[in-house]
């Protein structure tokens, strides 16, 4: 694409980088770095602070940059995927960047690219492409820090290419993206810690024993000092109507923080936060006051995970087997109090299976609806509705068409119930854009 040649819009960008193919061969770290190198190295204009993971990873990069916004620090946030638009996946001070800023960056990354074609460097990926605009977004921003979010994995991720972080975070390892990441927790972990750097700090959730082995190794045949947090250093005080309060500390005797959300996997994302303020109050007193991390962790927000979005409805993002475990933990506080309802989908790529097992053996739901999102990677809703009706789920109802499955399935719940939609971020998404990316009235 020469982008010389005209005046590009920004929907036509968007359907650019959109037709570029999303899951494909990943480029070597070397091209995404000689990429780098050519846009005059923005990664080296701030502060960055790198986070991987199966799961938590985005809601542990939202406490981060509510956290360091609190403490007056200027912030870039990069991470995926997007719900509804695929601006949302650059935030610039707590504030999703505009179509102009995209636009600017997107010129500027695609100039590279021409520049670059004709020296013979390949066409960067889908992810590659919108992680070389993060950091041409944060350095024309002035930021301070920047905190990035792996798209996969870790070890060959693009974010890896830029070589300098002041801390690493792993946030809990499970099973998922088998195909690309290995079928064990071992070769996942493996994956994840490949962001570790010789001398830098990092936090490591600490919770399933064979992941933190391997964690634990690879930190220190690198060369990096590690801390580890677990669950066990947690207590949840109470349940607000808005969240959770907790106490964090080795005797779960320290401090006590207020989040902002309700499921209790949050509290374990928050425990990373506080344990990475306080490596970096290590390495640069003074940087995080006390008031801006309770603060900061009591402002956060991170859409689509738990997330009220109507009242009686609420979206989650659960997509593998640990985070349905999660997800059905938050939900049983619910059980007494409503007849629940669930609306679920997933992608034909995930062990949909054995989350619906996980699903139906709890017998939380009053009435089951399923559907399909994801285009060319869903998985049918009639396919799904049979599993669950196979475990024991009578009231299940497939409803091929996502729109017509949210209605039905508000229906189903009643005005006494509450009803759950999961199993996929694309499912979130369809929600939120149905209901014009707000929580309001409008269903």
């Amino acid at each position: 694409m020469e982008i010389k040649e005209r005046n590009i819009s920004y929907e036509e960008a968007v359907s650019y980088i959109e037709s570029t193919p999303k899951f494909t061969s990943k480029n070597s770290l070397e091209h995404t770095r000689r990429c780098l190198a050519l846009l005059g190295n923005p990664e080296k204009c701030f502060r960055i602070i790198h986070v991987a993971g199966t799961n938590g990873k985005g809601s542990t990069c939202a406490f981060l940059d509510s956290v360091l916004r609190c403490a007056g620090h200027s912030c870039g946030l990069f991470t995926s995927p997007h719900l509804v638009r695929i601006n949302e996946r650059f935030v610039v001070n707590g504030v999703m960047i505009r179509d102009e800023e995209f636009l600017r960056a997107f010129r500027q990354v695609m100039e590279m690219v021409d520049r670059a074609g004709k020296e013979g460097l390949a066409h960067p990926t889908y992810f590659e492409l919108l992680f070389l605009m993060s950091m041409v977004i944060f350095r024309d921003a002035g930021v301070s820090f920047a905190i990035l979010e792996t798209g996969l994995g870790g070890r060959l991720d693009a974010t890896t290419a830029a070589e300098n972080p002041i801390l690493c975070v792993i946030t809990s390892v499970s099973i998922d993206h088998v195909q690309y990441l290995g079928n064990t927790i071992r070769e996942i972990a493996g994956e994840k810690a490949g962001i570790l750097v010789k001398g830098v700090p990092c936090v490591l959730d600490g919770n399933d024993g064979e992941a933190l082995l391997v964690l634990r190794e690879k930190a220190r045949e690198t060369g990096a000092p590690f801390r580890i947090v677990k669950r066990s250093e947690t207590r949840i005080l109470r349940y607000l109507p808005e969240g959770i309060v907790f106490r964090y500390g080795r005797a779960c005797q320290d401090k006590t923080y207020t989040i902002p959300f309700i499921a209790d996997y949050q509290v374990m994302n928050a425990a990373l936060c506080i344990a990475s303020a306080e490596e970096l109050n290590s390495r640069y007193p003074g940087m995080i006051p006390e008031k801006a991390l309770s603060d900061g962790l009591r402002s956060a927000c991170w859409p689509g995970r738990m997330e009220q979005i109507l009242p009686g409805v609420i979206v989650d993002g659960a997509h593998n087997e640990d985070g349905i475990r999660r997800f059905l933990e938050t939900a049983q506080r619910y059980s007494g109090k409503a007849p629940l309802t669930l609306l679920y989908s997933s992608v034909s790529d995930k062990n949909y299976k054995n989350m619906i097992s996980e699903i139906t053996k709890t017998g939380l739901f009053r009435s089951i609806v399923t559907t399909q999102v994801g285009g060319p990677r869903q998985a049918p809703a009639q396919t799904l509705a049979e599993l669950f009706r196979q475990g024991g789920a009578a009231d299940t109802v497939a409803e091929p068409d996502p729109e017509a499955a949210l209605r039905h399935a508000f229906r189903k719940k009643g005005e006494d119930g509450i009803l759950f939609c999961v199993g996929s971020l694309y499912l979130v998404g369809m929600i939120k854009a149905l209901n014009g990316g707000k929580s309001d009235d409008r269903l």
